[in-house]
C-alpha cells in the first residue's frame, strides 16, 4: 500500500524558548543536523565509490556509528537518506539527458523540414510556367520593406542559429554522459527511519499524539541528556489517517528559517464511498482553461456534465487553491453519484521537448499548465474521501468525442472528450462509424484504434473541418471520407501518370 506524509512547522511554545529565542529541541535540532551531514556525506561518497553496496552496507553501517557517534537506528537514517540522495542525482541526470535528447530531435526535425521547404520553394521558383501553377508555393518569397531583406533570407538565419543550438546541444550531452554524479547534501536536514515492530511506529522517534520524545546520540549526550522532548500537537487534517499503530518514518528540515517535520507512514484504510466502476463512472478530461466531467450510467450514457473553470496565469497560492477547490468540486460529484473517478494518464514531456520550436503563446501557456500538482492533490482529495480514481490511455479521445458524441448530445470538446475517457473506464469499446469502414478499410483484425488513427489524419487534413466548432456540421461522416479517399486516389493516378510520361 501507498505511504502518505502529513507535514507542519514546529511549534515554538513560549514557556520553552530560551534567551535566544530558540526552544531547546531547535537547540538540539541544529547540533544534530551538523553531525547528520558530515555523516551524511561519508556515507553518499561511499555508495559512490563502491560497485555493490548492499555488500557492504553493514561495515558501514558500524564504520558511521563508531565515528560520529550515533546508534544503529540512526545511522540507519543517514543510509537511507544518502542512498535516497545519490537515486534521486543518477535520476535527475537520466531525466535531463533525455529531455536534452528530446530537444536534439526536435531541434533536428526542424532544421530538416525548414531546409525542405526552401529547396521545394527554389524548385517552384526554378520552373518556368510557376505564375501559372494551381498548388501554389510552400515557402512563397516575400520581401521587408523596411529591412528589404526576404523571408528566405530569415529562414536561412533561422536554421543557422538552430544549427549552432545543435551543435551546443550535442557537446553537452558528451559531456553529461561522461561527468561524475554530484550530490548536494542539505546542511538542515535529519531523517529516522521507523519499523512496525518498535514502539510508537520509532525508537528514536517517539509520538504519542501530543508530545514527541527524541532519543539523543551518545555524543551530544553530555549537553542535552538522554531524551529532548516537546509538544507538536497533532496534525490537523478534516481526514485523519495516522495510525496509532505502524512504522513511522520522521524527516526534519529547515524551511523559511524555520524547522519543519513531516511523518511519512502507511494510512489507514477509509470507508470506501464510490461504487464499482461496473455501475458507473465520471470522467473528467483536463485542460489549462477548464476541467470537463461527464456522468455516465452503468449502460455508458450520458446522465450529467458541466465545466469545471480554471484562470491561468494565477501565482503560485492562488493557483494551488484553485485546484484545491476544482478537487474538492469532483470530489463532490464523486460522492454525489458514489463513483469512481476516470482521467487521462497523459504526459507532456515530449511536448515540452519542443517547446523552443513552438509558438510562445502556445509554449507560455504548456510550461503554467501544473498537471502534475494537479493529479497530485486530485489523488489525495479522492483517497482521504474513500473515491477511487483510475487513469486511462487517452488516445484519440478528443476525435472519438467530438466525432461520435459532440453532435449526439450538444457537448463541448472537452466534455465530450471526458465523455469517451469514462466510457473507457468502464472497459467500453468505441467503434467507428459504420459509414467510414468501407472507405478507410480498416483490417477488422487489428485494434478499433487503427481505424479511428486514420480518421483522425483524414479530419487534420480536411478543408471542411477548420476547428473544433465545424464536427457539429458534419452529418455523415461516410461522405467526407469517402471524398477525401477519392482525391487521394486521383491524385496518386496523376501522379504514376507523370511519371510514366517521363
Amino acid at each position: 500500500m501507498s505511504t502518505i506524509t502529513y507535514v507542519k512547522a514546529l511549534p515554538t511554545p513560549l514557556v520553552e524558548m530560551n534567551s535566544l529565542g530558540n526552544t531547546r529541541f531547535e537547540m538540539f535540532l541544529t547540533d544534530l543536523s551538523l553531525l547528520f551531514r558530515q555523516a551524511t556525506i561519508k556515507a553518499v561518497d561511499i555508495i559512490l565509490s563502491s560497485k555493490n553496496f548492499e555488500k557492504v552496507k553493514a561495515k558501514v553501517n558500524t564504520q558511521l556509528q563508531q565515528e560520529f557517534g550515533l546508534n544503529k537506528r540512526q545511522v540507519n537514517g543517514v543510509i537511507a537518506l544518502a542512498s535516497s540522495k545519490v537515486d534521486s542525482a543518477i535520476e535527475c541526470r537520466k531525466n535531463y539527458i533525455k529531455q536534452l535528447e528530446g530537444k536534439l530531435k526536435s531541434a533536428l526535425t526542424w532544421i530538416k523540414n525548414a531546409e525542405k521547404r526552401l529547396s521545394d520553394s527554389q524548385k517552384f521558383y526554378a520552373l518556368k510556367n510557376w505564375h501559372k501553377s494551381k498548388t501554389g508555393c510552400k515557402l512563397p518569397l516575400a520581401c521587408d520593406l523596411s529591412n528589404c531583406r526576404s523571408n528566405w533570407h530569415a529562414l536561412k538565419f533561422q536554421i543557422h542559429n538552430k544549427k549552432r543550438y545543435v551543435y551546443q546541444l550535442e557537446k553537452k550531452i558528451t559531456r553529461l554522459k561522461v561527468a561524475p554524479v554530484r550530490v548536494k547534501v542539505s546542511s538542515s536536514e535529519i531523517y529516522i527511519v521507523g519499523s512496525k515492530d518498535e514502539s510508537f511506529g520509532n525508537q528514536v522517534c517517539q509520538y504519542d499524539g501530543n508530545k514527541i520524545s527524541f532519543r539523543v546520540p551518545y555524543c551530544l549526550e553530555p549537553k542535552f541528556g538522554k531524551y529532548v522532548n516537546t509538544v507538536i500537537g497533532n496534525f490537523d487534517r478534516n481526514t485523519n489517517r495516522l495510525p496509532d499503530y505502524c512504522a513511522k518514518t520522521w524527516h526534519f528540515y529547515r524551511k523559511n528559517n524555520r524547522w519543519v517535520l513531516a511523518v511519512q507512514f502507511t494510512p489507514a484504510p477509509v470507508e470506501k464511498v464510490s461504487k464499482p466502476i461496473q455501475y458507473g463512472a465520471i470522467g473528467i478530461d483536463i485542460n489549462p482553461s477548464s476541467i470537463g466531467w461527464a456522468y455516465i450510467d452503468y449502460q455508458g450514457n450520458l446522465i450529467e456534465c458541466g465545466t469545471i473553470p480554471l484562470i491561468s496565469g494565477l501565482g503560485k497560492n492562488f493557483n494551488t487553491q484553485q485546484l484545491v477547490d476544482a478537487c474538492l468540486q469532483l470530489a463532490t460529484l464523486a460522492t454525489k453519484y458514489a463513483c469512481p473517478v476516470v482521467c487521462e494518464e497523459l504526459d507532456f514531456s515530449k511536448k515540452k521537448e519542443s517547446l523552443r520550436e513552438k509558438g510562445r503563446k502556445y509554449a507560455r501557456m504548456l510550461s503554467s499548465f501544473a498537471y502534475s500538482k494537479l493529479y497530485q492533490l486530485l489523488e489525495s482529495i479522492l483517497s482521504n474521501r474513500g473515491i477511487s480514481l483510475y487513469k486511462k490511455n487517452p488516445a484519440y479521445t478528443s476525435v472519438i468525442g467530438l466525432v461520435k458524441y459532440a453532435r449526439m448530445y450538444g457537448l463541448s470538446s472537452d466534455i465530450a472528450a471526458a465523455l469517451v475517457i469514462a466510457r473507457r473506464g468502464m472497459n467500453l469499446s468505441e467503434k467507428l462509424p459504420v459509414s467510414t469502414n468501407a472507405y478507410l478499410g480498416v483490417n477488422p483484425r487489428k485494434h478499433v484504434w487503427s481505424g479511428w488513427s486514420k480518421l483522425n489524419t483524414i479530419t487534420k487534413n480536411i478543408a471542411r473541418v477548420l476547428s473544433r466548432h465545424d464536427y457539429f456540421n458534419v452529418p455523415n461522416w461516410g461522405v467526407v471520407v469517402k471524398d477525401t479517399v477519392e482525391q487521394v486516389a486521383v491524385k496518386r493516378e496523376r501522379r504514376a501518370v507523370s511519371k510514366s510520361t517521363l
